[in-house]
């Protein structure tokens, strides 16, 4: 099966690519596309699909600067996910070894959002819209929050 890529596909350092894809695959509904194997059998990357997002996940080789993000002291960076229950997706992942980053709760932009790292240190937030929010509501609750 050859898959077409999104704009932008996703390729993240893990801890070990084996575990991480069986984690996503339990708490983000990924399926697995692909695998590329090491002379020895180990996973090189092994290949996801999120939706319609190639997601593509590789064990670290500090000798090549690639490393997690837990192994670097965190991420800038929050991947976005739509969910049809954020509560139920932040729980499973809390259950299956996430940290929790920011709990469920509804937002001023009108989501239902959530975070927390992945065992590898990578942030996920998990979104649902509930309602469309007028520019200016959302312009004063920013002003508010940074007054």
């Amino acid at each position: 099966m050859v898959l077409r890529m999104t704009h932008v596909a996703v390729h993240l350092v893990v801890n070990d690519p084996d575990a991480a894809a069986a984690w996503y695959t339990e708490v983000l509904g990924a399926a697995e596309t692909n695998r590329i194997r090491l002379p020895d059998g180990r996973p090189l990357t092994v290949e996801l699909l999120v939706g319609d997002t190639v997601l593509a996940v590789a064990g670290e080789w500090p000798d090549r600067g690639l490393r997690t993000p837990a192994a670097l002291g965190g991420t800038p960076a929050a991947f976005h996910l739509p969910v049809l229950d954020v509560d139920a997706v932040y729980d499973k992942a809390i259950s299956a070894g996430a940290t929790a980053f920011e709990p469920p709760h509804d937002a001023f932009w009108g989501d239902r959002t959530a975070q927390f790292l992945d065992p590898s240190g990578h942030r996920w937030a998990v979104d649902r819209h509930l309602r469309d929010v007028p520019a200016e509501e959302v312009a004063e609750q920013v002003a508010a929050m940074f007054a």
